[in-house]
């Protein structure tokens, strides 16, 4: 366990970790304290409906965008802009829930720019490993993100549902805001090299980010095979879960043990990948997302609360094996300075299509039946997964001890090997 923890003996590492998980710990606080600040000033499922989709709508339209800035001007820079900028937002968000009813209108404004500071936070990370982790380590970092990500989803809403209690909705947002402050702080604590001036144009950038996306074709498969699976079946289950949840579960509470036991399956399977290598990790990858479908089976099935918890947990824990493990694959074929671009590619293809998919999961739903629906994206994921899983260019990818350098990126001929 030391020699897995050892990432921790890097200095930028830890600073960054202890920020990230303060500000992780805040925004998955908010959600539930925006959700019923709101409601209490507007009794409006559809007006809540706009505030929602505002957030998630910048991060599609802005996110490339946001990893051809951080390989151009520095990770750390964008990270620091993004993580300023919604320290801003939440703390004018927590102001005006103080003084009063806040406009539906300056919520969904609000909503945007924070999903804006997302868009460009989020490439920014996945290239700012590189810069507090050896390469050797890499994987370990991306295991260790996931842990504190997964963690901050169990202890955050529960937290925020105490502090509402005590406190009130405006209080736990001022409380995200400070978290962001945190996170402001440790980035500009790093000892990270300055980026050099650009050179080339950002169309340039944004070219040759794309070529590389293109050029290795398991990077690409897999984009799509995870778009889909969001729009198809992780769609569903989060739209109609709680809903089968109130029709059969036992509502809420029977609803937030089913999450709370996905949260913990990440969250375990994050530190048992710690110092794990593999032969193949993206076939591992894929392995992961055949475990997604399960929850959509067993609510399909009308399964009793433990066996739907049990299926989420073993989702949870497909999910934390599937990124770490395709975070690595792609780190150790890629160029450390294509990273962040790379990251905004893959994230916008893989969830564009879940996000739309949310505004017509209902309708079908509605129209095929609940049961039906669910039945079908069960179907969907448990179908395509298998099927990629045993694709030659995804069983091709092979762990390699020495990744692409900076200056050479690796192309299908490298090892024959490619990557989601």
């Amino acid at each position: 366990m030391r020699d897995r923890m050892a990432l921790f003996a890097e200095r930028d590492f830890r600073v960054f970790y202890i920020g990230y998980a303060t500000s992780l710990l805040g925004s998955a606080m908010a959600p539930i304290a925006i959700t019923f600040g709101f409601l209490a000033q507007h009794d409006s499922p559809a007006d809540l409906g706009y505030v929602l989709a505002a957030g998630v709508v910048p991060q599609v339209l802005f996110m490339i965008g946001g990893g051809v800035l951080a390989d151009r001007l520095g990770r750390r820079k964008v990270m620091v802009s993004a993580d300023s900028g919604r320290m801003m937002v939440q703390a004018t968000l927590a102001a005006l829930m103080f003084a009063g009813r806040v406009p539906v209108w300056a919520f969904v404004v609000l909503a945007a720019l924070r999903g804006t500071g997302e868009a460009f936070f989020s490439p920014a990370l996945g290239g700012l490993r590189a810069e507090i982790a050896p390469r050797a380590r890499l994987h370990d970092a991306n295991a260790l993100l996931g842990v504190v990500q997964s963690g901050a989803m169990v202890i955050g809403p529960a937290l925020a549902g105490t502090l509402i209690v005590v406190l009130n909705p405006a209080a736990v947002i001022a409380v995200d805001a400070g978290s962001y402050g945190a996170s402001v702080l440790a980035l500009s604590l790093l000892h990270v090299q300055a980026m050099g001036r650009p050179s080339r144009t950002a169309w340039g950038d944004l070219a040759e980010g794309w070529a590389q996306f293109r050029r290795h074709s398991s990077i690409w498969l897999t984009t799509v095979q995870w778009g889909l699976l969001n729009l198809l079946t992780y769609a569903p289950y989060l739209l109609l879960g709680p809903i089968m949840a109130r029709l059969y579960l036992g509502g809420s509470r029977a609803w937030g043990f089913v999450l709370a036991a996905q949260a913990a399956g990440a969250v375990l399977t994050g530190l048992i990948l710690v110092g794990r290598r593999a032969t193949r990790p993206l076939q591992l990858s894929v392995i992961g997302t055949v475990a997604v479908p399960l929850p959509c089976l067993l609510l399909a099935l009308r399964a009793p609360a433990l066996a739907v918890a049990a299926a989420a947990f073993a989702a949870g824990a497909g999910i934390t094996m599937s990124g770490t493990f395709w975070a690595t694959a792609m780190q150790q074929r890629v160029s450390p300075a294509l990273y962040a671009r790379i990251t905004a590619f893959n994230a916008t293809g893989a969830f564009a299509l879940g996000s739309a998919g949310l505004a017509f999961v209902g309708p079908v739903a509605e129209a095929i039946g609940f049961t039906n629906m669910l039945g079908f994206a069960a179907a969907w994921g448990l179908a395509s997964g298998l099927v990629v899983c045993f694709l030659p260019v995804v069983r091709r990818v092979r762990w390699l001890d020495e990744p692409a350098g900076p200056a050479e990126p690796a192309g299908p001929g490298r090892q024959q090997a490619a990557h989601r």
